[in-house]
Parts: structure tokens; C-alpha cells; sequence
């Protein structure tokens, strides 16, 4: 259980690789990163866009499938290469009109430490490294890419009356 008042949320934002996929990352012969995603990570990211709450990724990897799987689930905001991750997320507060305790952040590993500290809402998957367990408010119990995106994002569309309450939760 979360505490922290998730009716205050107005945006999720998500780190990938070890997050919304899993840590492992497979190869292609021709060198580009291949990512495995999981389809009900999707289906709650994609609702939570249509209810209205700002998505976005933001994540150190440069892979145009990584853009062209987040897009196509609604989300505008597909931030690649970030090397300091804090210049997207403050990017994005403006963008939006946000407060830090508006935002809610995933991520699992030392490249989004900065930003976890900065946010509302710190979330991590259960197998996070260490030093990102120790600031987040709240750890799933989903590992990256196996639901912990759906974990959380459920969670706060309940919390909102958001949940299996739109027609856009059957897709109508």
C-alpha cells in the first residue's frame, strides 16, 4: 500500500530499461538493443493517457522502437538519450504546469536517482538496485518489465475513480 495521497497525481513519469522492460537486454546481430514490454504495462499506460493524466518516458536508451512503442500507446512525451535525466523532468514540469508533488517517477538504477529525489511520489520495481530502494516511497512488488508500470498505474486510477469506471477502460 502506498502512503502518499494518490489523488494529487496529475503525471507518471518512466524510466525503461528496467522498468517497463526487463533488465536483460538482448542483442541484435546488427548491435541495436532489443527490449521485451509488457502487454498490461501497455494497456494501463495507454488508459491512463485517455483519462487524462500526463505520461511520459524518460529513459537514457536512444532506440527508435522504444519511441515508436510509447507513441502508439498515446504518449506524447518520449524522451531518448537522456543522460541527465533531471533536464527532461524539468522540462516537463513546465511544460505541463506541474508541481513536484503533481508527479509520480519509476525508475530502478542509478541514472535516475536525481530525479527520484526531486519528485513527489519515488517508485521503484522490487528488484531496483539498492541506493533507489532506499529513497522511494514506494517499491512494487512487480520486477521491471512485469508489471510494475501496471502495478502503479492501477493504483493511482483507482485512487481517482478512474478505473474500470470510463468507457475507455473497454476500449468503447
Amino acid at each position: 500500500m502506498i502512503n502518499y495521497d494518490l489523488t494529487k497525481i496529475k503525471a507518471l513519469f518512466f524510466d525503461v530499461d528496467g522498468v517497463l522492460s526487463a533488465e536483460t537486454v538482448v542483442l541484435h546481430p546488427n548491435g541495436e538493443p532489443m527490449r521485451t514490454v509488457n502487454i498490461k504495462d501497455g494497456y494501463a499506460l495507454q488508459l491512463a493517457v485517455k483519462c487524462g493524466l500526463h505520461i511520459a518516458i524518460i529513459t537514457g536508451g536512444k532506440t527508435e522502437a522504444v519511441r515508436k512503442r510509447y507513441e502508439g500507446l498515446g504518449i506524447k512525451d518520449v524522451c531518448l538519450g537522456a543522460a541527465v535525466k533531471t533536464k527532461e523532468y524539468n522540462e516537463l514540469l513546465q511544460k505541463y504546469q506541474l508541481k513536484p508533488e503533481e508527479v509520480l517517477y519509476m525508475g530502478d538504477d542509478i541514472p535516475d536517482y536525481e530525479v527520484l529525489r526531486l519528485v513527489g511520489l519515488p517508485c521503484c520495481p522490487a528488484d531496483a538496485a539498492p541506493e533507489i530502494k532506499a529513497i522511494c516511497t514506494y517499491i512494487s512488488h512487480k520486477n521491471g518489465g512485469y508489471g510494475c508500470g501496471r502495478d502503479i498505474v492501477e493504483q493511482v486510477l483507482k485512487a481517482q475513480g478512474k478505473w474500470m469506471s470510463h468507457e475507455e477502460s473497454f476500449g468503447w
